[in-house]
């Protein structure tokens, strides 16, 4: 992801989330934040999907995924983040996770499809509406997704 994406990002943050980052977030990701590392999925010249990840030394994070709602359902998001998982594992980490609303049963079934698993939860994670968040996790290695 490049500054001169935003905007676009943007929209997409606005059709997935009840509380969108802002501008400033993501610049601040894009410019300040050694640790953070942010993807766009493009088809024909157009962004229809990101996602942003901290990675610090072997571990990595998933701050926030999204694809266009006119886009999902067509396997774009397990091509994206099956993209990153291998880019993960060319850069040496060894762990991935991230947190999801325990309601967004079709982001789990896709997490889980990759190899998370559940492994804890954080009680009234969203500010919105105090709902738990899942904490999904997976190894990764050189020759494949494990749990």
């Amino acid at each position: 992801m490049e500054l001169t994406d935003i905007d676009d990002v943007l929209v997409l943050e606005r059709e997935a989330f009840t509380t969108p980052w802002t501008r400033e977030a993501f610049e601040a990701e894009l410019t300040r934040n050694h640790y953070a590392f942010y993807f766009v999925l493009q088809e024909n010249e157009a962004i229809i999907g990101y996602c942003g990840l901290w990675k610090v030394l072997d571990e990595a994070q998933i701050t926030n995924v999204a694809i266009l709602k006119a886009r999902r359902g067509h396997s774009y998001g397990e091509y994206l983040l099956g993209s990153i998982m291998e880019w993960l594992k060319m850069v040496e980490a060894k762990t991935l996770s991230l947190e999801v609303r325990a309601s967004n049963e079709i982001a789990q079934g896709l997490y889980g499809k990759l190899g998370f698993l559940k492994v804890g939860v954080r009680k009234n994670y969203y500010a919105d509406n105090q709902e738990d968040a899942w904490v999904m996790w997976v190894m990764l290695n050189d020759n494949h997704i494990s749990n």
